[in-house]
């Protein structure tokens, strides 16, 4: 498919679906069409007769992908990524299904990208409507976690932490770096590759005039006054088995790792004790450590 120029540059959306909320994807598309060339929806295997997606059939510029299983993330992102190149597009936003970015977030993120040297990424300030607060950027600076949630006047900052909803990427990024680690499947697929991105002397940024909706877990728990996003326990078995698959590369940076480690650390015990279903998340945890240490990866397939 070859998409318009709705600007200078031409950008394609890789908006990547698992039973999608069609509401909610009507209303991302709505605002989202007219920030960019435009969008491709890779269906991760919903499933859905043919007729539940007559609701955006109407959408110029969209074009659907199904796949007959869910492949992971990254899979179906570097499938989207990959089908963008063909089309000669400049730039791929990534986005994940529930997120509902500003009407000019686009072009914020495009400025930065532009007026910048050595971008990989450049991604928005994530709100959550749903008790009007705001997720920090992070970095890391020696040996601690540095989070940046005031802008104070900057328009953007650099960062160490890549979420991929809502990240703008120049194409030609991906001969430098490469594609998503298919293997990981689901989480740290975004951090992995910002990461690889960061040593190959690429620059990754957060802009705080660039502002999208988009939760982060279910309901999130506050803890000591600090917002702990909460996902099924087996999101908690992925973000820990492919910490320990990324801890063990000896090209990550080891204060990133240990920066990384006390978080896991903290999260490891928060989920353990406070959480409704703790057992349950402690075996998912402890699960994900041991198949990483192993060198397990790709799809976790429960055994009966």
């Amino acid at each position: 498919m070859k998409f318009k120029r709705n600007s200078s540059v031409s950008i394609v959306a890789i908006v990547v679906t698992y039973f999608p909320d069609l509401v909610g994807l009507k209303k991302q598309l709505d605002i989202l069409l007219p920030q960019v060339s435009g969008v491709m929806i890779i269906d991760n295997g919903s499933l859905y007769e043919s007729s539940v997606w007559n609701t955006i059939k109407p959408f110029e510029n969209v074009e659907v992908c199904f796949f007959s299983d869910n492949q992971g993330i990254a899979s179906a992102q570097n499938y989207g990524i990959k089908k963008a190149k063909e089309s000669g597009v400049e730039f791929v936003l990534l986005m994940d299904q529930d997120s509902i970015p500003a009407s000019d977030m686009v072009d914020r993120l495009l400025l930065t990208a532009t007026e910048k040297e050595k971008v990989a990424a450049v991604c928005p300030w994530f709100v959550d409507d749903r008790h009007n607060s705001t997720s920090p950027f992070a970095s890391v600076r020696r040996l601690r976690l540095q989070r940046h949630d005031d802008c104070s006047g900057r328009r953007e900052v650099s960062i160490d932490y890549l979420v991929s909803s809502g990240s703008l990427m120049p194409m030609s990024v991906f001969t430098d770096v490469g594609l998503m680690r298919e293997e990981f499947f689901i989480d740290y697929v975004d951090t992995e590759w910002g990461l690889r991105a960061k040593t190959a002397g690429l620059d990754l940024y957060g802009v705080f005039s660039a502002q999208m909706q988009h939760h982060l877990g279910v309901q999130p728990l506050f803890f000591l006054g600090k917002k702990i996003p909460v996902h099924a326990p087996i999101r908690l078995y992925y973000q820990f088995r492919n910490a320990m698959l990324l801890y063990q590369e000896d090209w990550v940076p080891l204060n990133w790792k240990f920066v990384d480690g006390c978080r896991l650390s903290l999260k490891f015990i928060f989920f353990s004790i406070c959480s409704q279903h703790r057992l349950k998340y402690f075996k998912m945890m402890v699960k994900g450590i041991y198949h990483g240490l192993k060198g397990r990866a790709g799809e976790y397939i429960e055994k009966c």
